[in-house]
């Protein structure tokens, strides 16, 4: 088969080559962008003299037409032989309007251009991505609302260590939603400068002006360095590194809900809708979309590892190694925005059992930092507190009884200072309604931290 480059050739390109060489199979997901891009381009060409006026609007016409030909779903672009969906676009232009569409990319080589679809396909993106974030933040703060008093033991080592809220667990989740949205803005400020105009690698001797084509497409700035221009793809490890970090969070939440949902915690129940069943157990009810959103991490984690290891032997500039890069960004693209919505709706129908969660807190002596920071509030270093309190615990599990359970007479066999105001301080709502340090579990607390997220949403 012929292509753009046979001029240069001899023989025919195998028809294997092409396949193998070929990425509209997947860039073909770049088209709007593309053809946004050579919109700009076509008119900086116009404006600039490069190409004639008359010549620029053809090809501005021609653009348009072929993208909404494209949003009606009269063109395919998968039938095609074209290498990559910027020849396929040019191709159609070409057909659509003769010589002018030849003129299209004077001034342009395909490593800006691929360069330049690539930046503005992840900004879109990363843009959506935030919203389902944002998205996921409301679901969270409107459930913790509901549980600004719902007590649940707070776990260190995966053993009960103190009370807590359930409203408190949720904004922990918050905190680190807040952090991804945060590391996407800073991805698409260094993602939002435009390569246009490096051309091959080395700029070009056309009399372009880029600040056209800059402010067309809206990007901060242009590169500075040609070369830098056409083989930088560390947008893409950011946005891969920051997906990543997403699934991470998402997975480690996932992980939580399938213990919370098991017979053996039973502190929730997820919805009907959101489980699935077993083909031989009648009564099994499984949180399968946690436990996938937990198993895609790490295909996520391998997309950044893969584009790791794309670049880390790429001398200057473009290299054809640099289409390795999409399939992956792609890949981890659909993954965390397939995961979020469904994630969030499984969250919010979920059902919190809160006597479950309530009886939890009972035992295992979580409230046992608050014997031992009573007897310092009367004067006794925090050590010897500590080891005092040590030893009634000791003493409980020796007698098979709680921290509640004992008798002021037992308590006074440890230490004389204990009285009658020990019971008050070792209730579980005191010592959830004493941790109101900045940041703490108390429900005052908790509430000024979901007035804190909730403000974060409101100024998206």
């Amino acid at each position: 088969m012929k292509t753009m480059y046979s001029g240069r050739f001899s023989k025919n390109i195998a028809e294997e080559t092409n396949d193998f060489n070929s990425s509209l199979h997947f860039d073909a997901r770049m088209v709007e962008q593309d053809i946004k891009g050579s919109i700009a381009h076509a008119i900086m060409l116009g404006e600039c003299g490069i190409i004639s006026k008359e010549s620029s609007s053809q090809i501005v016409e021609g653009l348009s037409a072929i993208q909404n030909e494209f949003d009606e779903g009269l063109i395919n672009p998968y039938t095609s032989n074209a290498e990559d969906i910027h020849m396929f676009v040019e191709e159609l232009l070409t057909d659509k309007i003769g010589e002018a569409g030849k003129m299209l990319h004077t001034a342009r080589s395909r490593n800006d251009q691929v360069a330049l679809d690539t930046r503005m396909y992840v900004m879109d993106k990363e843009k959506d991505l935030k919203s389902e974030l944002y998205s996921l933040l409301d679901v969270l703060c409107n459930l913790a609302s509901e549980h600004t008093k719902t007590i649940m033991p707070g776990y260190t080592h995966l053993q009960r260590a103190q009370p807590i809220s359930f409203a408190f667990q949720l904004m922990a989740y918050s905190q680190m939603f807040i952090r991804d949205i945060k590391r996407l803005d800073q991805c698409i400020e260094r993602t939002n400068i435009m390569p246009l105009g490096s051309c091959a690698l080395a700029g070009t001797s056309y009399p372009i002006n880029r600040e056209i084509t800059k402010s067309l497409l809206g990007f901060n700035s242009a590169c500075e360095n040609a070369s830098d221009g056409v083989s930088d793809r560390d947008f893409l490890v950011e946005l891969l590194t920051n997906i990543s970090l997403i699934m991470m969070h998402l997975s480690r939440f996932s992980e939580e809900i399938i213990l919370w949902c098991s017979w053996e915690f039973k502190f929730i129940e997820l919805d009907d809708a959101y489980c699935t069943g077993s083909s031989i157990m009648p009564q099994k009810k499984n949180a399968d979309i946690a436990e996938l959103v937990r198993g895609k991490t790490g295909r996520c984690y391998g997309n950044l590892m893969n584009m790791l290891t794309t670049l880390k032997g790429l001398p200057l500039a473009y290299n054809k190694d640099l289409q390795e890069d999409k399939e992956a960004v792609f890949d981890s693209i659909d993954t965390v925005m397939q995961c979020i919505p469904i994630f969030k709706k499984m969250v919010e129908t979920m059902n919190v059992i809160k006597p479950n969660m309530y009886k939890a807190a009972q035992k295992g002596f979580i409230n046992a930092t608050d014997v031992a920071d009573y007897l310092t509030k009367k004067g006794i270093p925090f050590r010897t507190a500590y080891k005092i309190t040590g030893e009634i615990v000791s003493y409980c599990i020796e007698k098979e009884k709680t921290l509640d359970d004992l008798s002021i007479k037992e308590y006074k066999n440890f230490h004389k200072e204990f009285d009658e105001d020990i019971k008050n301080e070792i209730l579980l709502e005191n010592c959830l309604n004493k941790r109101n340090s900045f940041g703490g579990t108390a429900p005052s607390e908790v509430e000024r931290q979901i007035k804190t997220v909730k403000k974060f949403i409101n100024n998206k």
